[in-house]
């Protein structure tokens, strides 16, 4: 029988230490391995995937960048320049400083404008908010043919400001016009309408609201349509009348869609131009000049573009302090809706 070979043996001490040498090299292999493709955060490089994805991305938002800072950022920063200078867009223009703000509140044409301005914003607004909500109130309803009242109710929206004007100028011609010719019928003296320093503002203000009310119709009715049903029921059940239904249920859950009508009712009704400027051109006699015809008027036909740029930044600011201050009562409403109601008797 043959012997077997004698095996080799090795002291406990460098076997021990062979095996964990041998197993941090594992581990360091492991770790290599692992971390690979992935190199360190200092050293770390965009794939060239990557960077074709941002060029793509680029090349798509740079016409938007473009025409935003082209037709926005760089004529407001212009204009703003403008307010403090004496130009008229033709010949060098000259630094005056505040000259054009001080000579705004010394100029009565301004002060005209400014009233009629006010004016005109105080009746349109509520007029055409409240008029929106009483006809959105009837048209909640399941009546007859009630898509062809809300269509009909609607369509003098979509009308610009510019045919109404010419619309109206036919019907309202004090010579010529079908109104009078109405009233003569009727047995009442013919009327100036447009061309009666007394009348024109008022008038104008009943042909914005002729048009712009649909909007507010359009918007309240959808806000009525999202009042839960459930609240209505439980106020019925509780013995509330239509009065009180609509002063404690639909008004308050109304709140938010009635601010923003407040807003943008607001802001259309200070920017008022293209219908004024179609009708009366500010006249008769300045009753129907508003800020920004008044702008329009000093930059482009009296050729003072810098007192025109001058009133457009007062305006601008009294749009913004209008919009904060809306914003803030809006803001305090919904803290004060947030807060949690206290039973009485709870705390017994």
């Amino acid at each position: 029988m043959p012997r077997l070979p004698t095996p080799l043996t090795l002291p406990a001490g460098h076997a021990r230490g062979n095996g964990q040498q041998n197993d941090g090299q594992d581990r360091d292999r492991a770790d290599h391995a692992a971390g690979a493709g992935e190199p360190e955060p200092g050293r770390r490089r965009r794939s060239p995937l990557r960077r074709g994805e941002t060029a793509t991305a680029w090349a798509f938002i740079t016409p938007a960048v473009l025409i935003i800072l082209g037709l926005s950022v760089i004529p407001v920063a212009w204009s703003v320049l403008l307010s403090f200078q004496a130009s008229d867009l033709v010949t060098p223009s000259r630094w005056v400083g505040l000259d054009n703000y001080r000579a705004l509140s010394q100029d009565p044409n301004f002060s005209q404008a400014v009233r009629n301005t006010l004016l005109y914003t105080v009746l349109y607004v509520p007029l055409s908010i409240g008029i929106g909500l009483a006809l959105a109130l009837v048209l909640n309803r399941r009546i007859r043919l009630v898509g062809l009242y809300r269509t009909l109710i609607f369509v003098p929206f979509v009308v610009s400001a510019t045919a109404q004007g010419v619309l109206f100028s036919f019907i309202l011609d004090p010579e010529f016009g079908a109104a009078n010719s109405v009233l003569n019928t009727l047995g009442i003296s013919p009327q100036g309408f447009l061309t009666d320093p007394g009348q024109a503002l008022l008038v104008l203000v009943a042909i914005s609201l002729w048009s712009g009310t649909g909007f507010c119709v359009v918007v309240c009715l959808a806000a009525l349509q999202d009042v839960q049903p459930s609240l209505i029921e439980a106020a019925r059940l509780d013995g509330a009348g239509r009065w009180q239904l609509l002063r404690h249920v639909t008004l308050p859950a109304m709140a938010p869609v009635s601010v923003f009508l407040l807003v943008w009712q607001t802001i259309n009704a200070l920017q008022v131009f293209d219908l004024v400027y179609v009708t009366t051109k500010g006249g008769p006699l300045g009753s129907t000049t508003v800020i920004v015809y008044f702008i329009w008027e000093q930059a482009f036909k009296n050729f003072t573009a810098g007192y025109g740029a001058a009133a457009a930044y007062v305006l601008a600011v009294a749009l913004g302090l209008v919009t904060v201050g809306l914003r803030l009562v809006r803001g305090r409403e919904q803290r004060r809706s947030a807060r949690p109601v206290r039973l009485e008797g709870a705390g017994k």
